[in-house]
């Protein structure tokens, strides 16, 4: 049977969201004139990079069949850590976001070793190490936010090159490499495979458990470099960065046509999905709506994309029958 104009569109996610993100953006643009504002769109990029980052990471997880509920903590922790390593330690600004940048690989890392060494589901064992490291961000600070960050590293986050947000640009470097990992490497087709049959992946000889890792760890470094620019941001280093960073992220991912059964997505649909939740949270504080309102917009997001996903795969499947 020649598959209909519904199960081609069903199947090709990352037209999809392209399109689905050109129609909201178009719509955001006709009702508010101050949306295509050259100072609003870099509001809604400069919000995009650090969120954008933590989805990377975590679209790789779920294409991987893996979830990890402690990337937004890990983001945080790390930028604390570089915070008092600059503030209170003296040491140089660059050496400081160099080591938090390998912490929070090593969480990361951390996350992956668990799992695949005590056969642990993601989603609950990360659920308890976002207990741990939340808990050790709290310690740390006692809940009071470091400041005096040296200024020479607020360009990072504050700063912008032709009139493009830094840590925008950053994010699309975080995105080149991964699509070029995802789509030109052998770890690339290594990782679909895990995601689509792990006992077919185990019997073709690929390291099932050094994949897991590395993207665990992949996925822990990617939210360190979030924290550390949120840091730069802010020019404080906040217990509270990465609270958010828990259901956008996956939200994005699904709405970018990654399947939470793992083994269909792509990273590059992931941001189109965040840059959809960007401009919807945009245009809600154009409007005036209350802040507090962004909560249960990513939260409700978060359930359409994941019934819209469920749905058109059984769509699929009856199709091919």
């Amino acid at each position: 049977m020649q598959p209909n104009f519904l199960t081609r569109l069903a199947t090709n996610q990352l037209a999809g969201v392209i399109v689905a993100f050109l129609i909201i953006f178009a719509i955001s643009a006709f009702l508010s004139p101050y949306f295509l504002s050259s100072y609003n769109m870099s509001v809604v990029a400069r919000s995009l990079a650090f969120v954008g980052l933590v989805t990377i990471g975590q679209s790789m997880l779920l294409i991987l069949g893996e979830l990890d509920l402690s990337l937004g903590v890990i983001g945080g922790l790390c930028g604390v850590i570089s915070g008092i390593l600059m503030v209170n330690y003296g040491i140089n600004p660059a050496v400081a976001m160099g080591l938090a940048l390998v912490m929070g690989a090593a969480l990361g890392f951390i996350n992956g070793a668990l799992v695949t060494t005590l056969s642990l589901h993601s989603l609950v064992l990360t659920i308890g190490t976002a207990g741990i490291y939340g808990g050790v961000t709290l310690v740390l600070t006692r809940g009071v936010a470091i400041t005096n960050i040296p200024t020479e590293i607020q360009f990072l986050g504050r700063g912008s090159l032709f009139g493009i947000p830094v840590p925008f640009l950053i994010m699309l470097a975080a995105l080149a490499i991964a699509t070029f990992i995802t789509f030109k490497t052998r770890f690339g087709r290594y990782m679909y495979a895990v995601g689509n049959n792990t006992a077919a992946a185990k019997m073709l000889g690929i390291k099932v458990d050094r994949v897991r890792v590395a993207i665990f760890t992949l996925a822990g470094f990617l939210s360190a470099l979030a924290g550390i620019l949120m840091v730069a941001r802010l020019g404080t280093a906040q217990p509270s960065i990465g609270d958010t960073w828990v259901l956008p992220p996956i939200a994005a991912a699904v709405i970018g046509g990654v399947a939470t059964t793992g083994g269909i997505g792509t990273p590059l649909g992931a941001i189109f999905g965040a840059a959809i939740i960007a401009t919807i949270e945009n245009i809600i504080v154009l409007f005036g709506v209350s802040p507090y309102w962004q909560g249960l917009v990513s939260g409700t997001i978060v359930v359409l994309a994941i019934s819209f996903d469920s749905i058109s795969r059984r769509y699929i499947r009856r199709e091919d029958r």
